[in-house]
């Protein structure tokens, strides 16, 4: 329990009891992060482990693997309600496994984007940090990312996101101008407020996103259709990397690699939880 404010630590903890429909002494050491229910479907699936769904999560908890995947919807609000109240729990590494849109005409959906850092368009950021301060991802995530691709020989690219909260943004030109000016390589909607979150939670979190669609191209906005095909083609690769990213981050941990929040390496149980 946070020792400074021991009510907001308890009160983190039920909310999230109430959110995910399960207690917080399930929850595991590694956590993924997603915006998508079927990614915990098959999760759990795969894994042979039950799904339990709260007034806004679904999750799921694989004690062998010591991983659970929690979906908390879309948008940045939901993504700052998510990292402030994981981050009462012992999680020693997170990832949001994601989806965006290719911003480059090389991209091909199907790819992985690997975010190093995101701009603050959506606005739920501002209440963590000065607009001046970047949204950064974890470095020692991102290392533990592209080390499993690399292993996997995987096609990937690396580069900043545009975290916006404006949905149809495809059909609205002044926004499409002023986001080619940024030169973003893809477009999201929770990056930079899981960023800034989790860095000002010291929450050790990275992302690996998933090529899902290429908006800029004028055949290439989503649909019903394409992202069915994207679900059914992809969903299994991107989870199954995602849990062996925690298992290297975990490594990289235990090897005192520089990136890692101390507070998130020698974590047990919910009830001893360090200062974040």
């Amino acid at each position: 329990m946070d020792e400074k404010n021991p009510q907001e630590a308890l009160i983190a903890r039920h909310t999230l009891e109430r959110y995910s429909g399960c207690e917080v002494g399930e929850f595991q050491s590694n956590l993924i992060l997603t915006n998508f229910p079927r990614y915990v479907d098959y999760f759990a699936q795969s894994r042979g482990v039950p799904v339990q769904e709260g007034s806004m999560f679904k999750v799921a908890h694989n004690p062998k693997e010591e991983v659970t995947i929690l979906d908390f919807k879309i948008g940045s609000p939901a993504a700052a309600l998510v990292v402030d109240v994981c981050s009462f729990l012992p999680i020693r590494a997170s990832v949001l496994l994601g989806m965006c849109g290719g911003l480059r005409r090389r991209y091909q959906v199907g790819e992985y984007l690997v975010p190093v850092a995101s701009i603050r368009g959506e606005g739920t950021s501002d209440f963590y940090f000065p607009i001046e301060v970047p949204a950064l991802s974890n470095f020692l995530m991102q290392k533990a990312v592209t080390e499993v691709l690399e292993r996997q020989q995987s096609t990937y690219h690396i580069g900043i996101t545009y975290t916006t909260n404006m949905r149809f943004w495809e059909f609205n030109e002044e926004f499409k101008t002023r986001l080619k000016m940024t030169k973003a390589q893809g477009i999201e909607m929770e990056c930079a407020t899981l960023f800034a979150a989790s860095y000002k939670r010291k929450f050790t979190l990275g992302a690996l996103l998933l090529i899902s669609d290429l908006p800029l191209n004028q055949d290439g906005i989503k649909t019903k259709g394409s992202s069915q095909m994207v679900f059914e083609k992809y969903t299994a690769d991107h989870v199954e990397k995602g849990v062996q990213i925690l298992q290297v981050a975990r490594e990289m941990q235990s090897k005192k690699v520089k990136g890692a929040y101390h507070r998130n390496l020698n974590q047990s149980s919910p009830e001893t939880v360090e200062n974040p």
